[in-house]
């Protein structure tokens, strides 16, 4: 992994955490208009670890459902 990528990964983590402890879910944007001043590579690379971590939450989000639904499914059909 080269600097750019490890810069933006470790960038993100950090963001994502910061968003969690404070609810702001909009950070990740200000953090990159802070970065587009100074380097577009590392902006955009830094939105593309954004876009990646919060896709997979969401994704993450509605697979923890439908497991849920169908474990609560499997059980109500249980025989006594």
């Amino acid at each position: 992994m080269g600097t750019l990528e490890r810069l933006a990964e470790q960038l993100a983590d950090d963001v994502m955490k910061v968003q969690d402890a404070t609810g702001q879910d909009r950070l990740f944007m200000e953090v990159s208009g802070v970065l587009a001043a100074s380097s577009q590579t590392l902006e955009e690379a830094f939105l593309t670890e954004m876009r990646v971590r919060l896709a997979e939450r969401i994704a993450r989000k509605f697979l923890n459902k439908k497991i849920a639904e169908a474990q609560a499914a499997a059980e109500g059909n249980k025989q006594p």
